[in-house]
């Protein structure tokens, strides 16, 4: 298999009955070596396909973060990515990629952990819905920054002519598009999350107000 492309095989890598190590070695201590194995040469088939993205992506974009596949006390339940303009660094805001047990996802998004030193703030990020394009957006999928990661995600069209008001003042969407996993083997991730960052850059750009 192409050391870019995915297949269902990415996404069946997190089907596993748990994810902690002190588990995995209460459990099925057999299987760690073979997990690991297969976290590792799955990842490093991920942190490619998003080195691959950041070339093509160039200047303004910063190079990526390509979270690890474990923290140390535990293997990951997905692998997540971001994207951000250099001079952008200090944003919560962020182009997120994140491959789970159901589908590849793109989006725009707030990076929560880092809203409390963000250079801009919640208020600032929301800005970029206020005069969305359904027509140019209405097939990109839309949700709330609380959504579960693994739930059907709605179209934006369904929502014309207007998405419905924040919630409160930690309320936020999401917007991108969404690769499932029976999906992923007919296409190209490198292409798709590169089309799909280019997309929503004017709406990361209104956010900054740049």
């Amino acid at each position: 298999m192409n050391s870019l492309m995915l297949n269902a095989s990415a996404c069946e890598l997190f089907e596993i009955p748990f994810y902690q190590f002190a588990q995995l070695k209460k459990y099925c201590p057999a299987d760690i070596p073979r997990i690991k194995a297969d976290y590792k040469s799955h990842w490093e088939r991920w942190k490619a396909i998003n080195l691959a993205v950041s070339q093509l992506l160039g200047v303004p974009f910063a190079k990526p973060h390509i979270e690890s596949w474990t923290n140390g006390w535990q293997v990951r339940a997905h692998f997540f990515a971001y994207f951000k303009y250099e001079y952008n660094q200090h944003s919560a805001a962020i182009f997120s990629v994140l491959l789970n047990r159901r589908r590849l996802r793109v989006c725009l998004d707030w990076h929560c952990y880092r809203a409390d030193r963000s250079q801009i703030n919640l208020n600032q990020y929301n800005q970029w819905w206020d005069e969305l394009d359904f027509k140019r957006f209405g097939d990109f999928a839309v949700w709330r920054g609380d959504a579960d990661e693994y739930g059907d995600f709605p179209i934006l069209s369904n929502f014309s002519p207007a998405l419905p008001e924040l919630r409160d003042a930690q309320d936020y969407w999401c917007i991108g598009r969404t690769l499932e996993k029976p999906a992923l083997a007919d296409a190209d991730p490198v292409a798709f999350i590169v089309d799909t960052i280019r997309a929503l850059e004017p709406l990361y750009q209104r956010a900054h107000q740049i």
